[in-house]
């Protein structure tokens, strides 16, 4: 193609044409037949939320589902396995134990936790407003002021003090100026298997999952509770063996770029950039033994590799020590006035629920 030129686009046949001829100029497919639906409702936020209100309506009404919306195939691949996020994603989109979302697959999962940090939190709010949400549908949604406490200009310091009962009155949770980064509380407040986003690049959770995002689908995962999703492929890492004396935490988190480097699957010259983590979900083994805390540190280092996601299989132990020291810290945050005291307390019992019957999910063998 060439500047100026006029173009015949097909898109239920696929084919570019010159104008006016039937010169194909390029072939192509479509990644799913619901863009076609996206583009007649102006957008993907549209869709789900106009899908979502006549599946309700219907329901109300006692009629069968809508034939008006395309419905993606089911016809699946044969799989010998999927692997830990693949399952993670499955159980949010509401389907059966051991089953899994393949790469490529569209789907809706439920994120439970959401975060918003400051910068990005005005805007938030401007979506929220914009989607007409009075009260969140994800089970928890947490507002820092770890970006501006330090040195705020006029227009911070009028945002902390708005923000905070913009958040609670929908039913989230406002930490205060100067309580410190939203990754060390939003940390505490997961649920194990679950998955979550923020308006962060470094919300990566140690125990489940996160897709960080903008603003727009933030406030969008926030009022819905689901997040539209393209499933990426995943990258397996394992460490084997057991660490040696010397070697430190910062030692595993280099080693990662470091032998993808060796292998030819990481170059640090841009010319002919390779990286093999860019826009995949990095799926680590080897290490059941971290603590969570330590988790986060190998999670957290997915973002500057470009990675969708991450997850962290630990060990059950692991996990449950976590959990009782964060039903704590809730606890004690409640009794300090933070709110809104029904969802901390929501996620309290939900942590005491899975501690009642601790089980993690895992990747199968030949995932």
């Amino acid at each position: 193609l060439n500047t100026g030129d006029v173009i015949d686009i097909y898109p239920y046949e696929g084919v570019t044409k010159k104008h006016n001829t039937n010169e194909v100029l390029s072939s192509w497919k479509l990644k799913t037949e619901i863009l076609l639906d996206e583009v007649r409702a102006g957008g993907r936020i549209p869709l789900i939320i106009g899908k979502g209100l006549t599946s309700k309506a219907r329901q109300s009404l006692s009629l069968p589902p809508s034939t008006a919306f395309r419905i993606l195939s089911t016809e699946l691949p044969e799989v010998k396995g999927y692997s830990l996020a693949q399952k993670m994603v499955a159980r949010a989109c509401g389907l059966p134990e051991g089953s899994g979302i393949l790469p490529g697959q569209y789907c809706e999962p439920a994120m439970t936790t959401v975060g918003s940090q400051d910068t990005t939190g005005p805007m938030t709010r401007d979506e929220l407003k914009d989607l007409a949400c009075l009260g969140f549908s994800s089970d928890l949604v947490l507002q820092s002021f770890c970006h501006t406490a330090a040195y705020p200009k006029p227009v911070d310091i009028q945002t902390h003090h708005t923000l905070p009962d913009f958040i609670r009155n929908r039913g989230g949770v406002s930490l205060r100026p100067g309580d410190g980064i939203i990754h060390s509380w939003l940390n505490r407040m997961l649920l194990p298997d679950t998955l979550g986003t923020g308006g962060d690049s470094h919300t990566r959770f140690p125990i489940g999952m996160s897709f960080p995002a903008g603003s727009g689908l933030v406030a969008f995962a926030a009022a819905t509770g689901v997040m539209p999703l393209d499933m990426p492929e995943s990258v397996l890492v394992r460490f084997v063996g057991k660490m040696q004396p010397g070697i430190t935490l910062r030692d595993l988190v280099h080693s990662i770029p470091y032998y993808a480097i060796q292998n030819g699957l990481l170059t640090v010259e841009k010319k002919g950039k390779k990286n093999v983590f860019n826009g995949r979900i990095l799926e680590i083994e080897g290490l059941p033994d971290l603590t969570c805390e330590q988790a986060f540190e190998l999670s957290d280092a997915s973002a500057e590799r470009s990675a969708a996601g991450c997850t962290i299989q630990l060990s059950k132990n692991s996990v449950i020590e976590y959990l009782e020291s964060n039903i704590v810290l809730l606890k004690w945050m409640i009794s300090e006035g933070y709110g809104d005291v029904r969802t901390i307390t929501r996620r309290i019992a939900k942590m005491e629920a899975w501690l009642s019957n601790p089980n993690l999910l895992v990747a199968d063998k030949h995932a």
